[in-house]
């Protein structure tokens, strides 16, 4: 297979192999687990590109706040996706490093801390339902509406939520530095967690929002504005699968666009699960005619050359 340019989205629940096991070394050794498969594609002559999401990390984050908060100022959410950025960047660096000396090659790796452009006009921002952080208390919610400006619901009857908005992402704002990077082969992670959120001025300058975007399609994205011949999604499960967990469960080998958007439209994707995975998927694959793949870790290598995982294509 000639060499290609990779994009893998890899999820931030995928640090963390048991809810039990949350420690920074604990996230580490799945760190590196997920990074041996990945350095099988380099070996093989292939460019990559990693993002990743940070949910759980992002989550910890504003748990030590909610503890700390009569001591220290509160952490404004795109702070908190920055510092996962640089976080999760460092394990991913230094397990590729290790991984990499184990197999004895030695390709540069680097981390770029993502800016993400959105725009403050998207509809998520009047209709925030994107839930974070830790249960609260009604008490507690109605505080942090009327202190902190949160937008704050009830949340299946285990308490109380904030909810920030999840808008759609417009542009890779350190695209061009990305290019630059792999125009010098080197391994890149970037727009982690999504990205940063920010929006652009009518003069061009740029703030960030308290919101959260979707790291898949955030991933899709950035995949096309690189022009990636593969743009490939990590996730629990081998093949993305129709009536999952049913007795009448089917894995997918290779789905069609129209395949795979008629099963959308049938309901066969969790919304908070497979669905974005797909649409991300089905995204890219439209606008750049390359192929997508859905599979996990540790079929990374296999899904490009012995046939596992669902592959996506026109």
């Amino acid at each position: 297979m000639d060499s290609k340019l990779i994009v893998i989205a890899i999820g931030g629940n995928s640090l963390i192999e048991d809810a039990k096991h949350v420690t920074v070394s604990a996230q580490y050794e799945a760190a590196r687990k997920t990074a041996a498969h990945i350095v099988r594609l380099v070996q093989a002559g292939h460019r990559v590109v990693i993002a990743h999401g940070n949910g759980p990390q992002v989550g910890f984050i504003l748990l030590r706040a909610e503890f700390s908060r009569s001591i220290l100022h509160s952490v404004p959410l795109d702070s908190c996706v920055a510092d996962t950025q640089g976080a999760i960047g460092y394990q991913l660096q230094m397990a590729l490093n290790n991984e990499f000396n184990k197999a004895g090659i030695h390709p540069s790796v680097a981390t770029v801390v993502t800016q993400v452009e959105v725009a403050d006009n998207d509809p998520s921002f009047q209709n925030p339902t994107k839930p974070i952080g830790s249960f609260m208390t009604s008490e507690d919610a109605k505080y942090r509406e009327e202190h902190d400006g949160w937008s704050c619901v009830e949340d299946a009857g285990r308490g109380y939520r904030r909810v920030v908005a999840s808008p759609k992402p417009k542009a890779i704002v350190e695209i061009d530095t990305i290019k630059a990077l792999l125009a010098n082969r080197v391994i890149v992670i970037a727009a982690g967690g999504g990205g940063i959120p920010v929006v652009r001025d009518e003069l061009g300058y740029l703030s960030g929002r308290e919101a959260v975007i979707d790291k898949d399609l955030a991933a899709a994205l950035m995949a096309k504005e690189l022009k990636a011949d593969l743009f490939v999604i990590s996730t629990a499960v081998e093949k993305v699968c129709l009536n999952y967990g049913k007795p009448n469960q089917k894995t997918l080998d290779t789905v069609t666009i129209n395949e795979a958007e008629q099963y959308i439209k049938e309901g066969h994707f969790a919304p908070g699960s497979m669905l974005p995975k797909v649409q991300a998927i089905v995204d890219f694959v439209k606008s750049t005619g390359n192929t997508g793949l859905i599979t996990d870790p540790e079929h990374l290598y296999g899904a490009l050359y012995e046939g596992k995982g669902t592959k996506i294509v026109l």
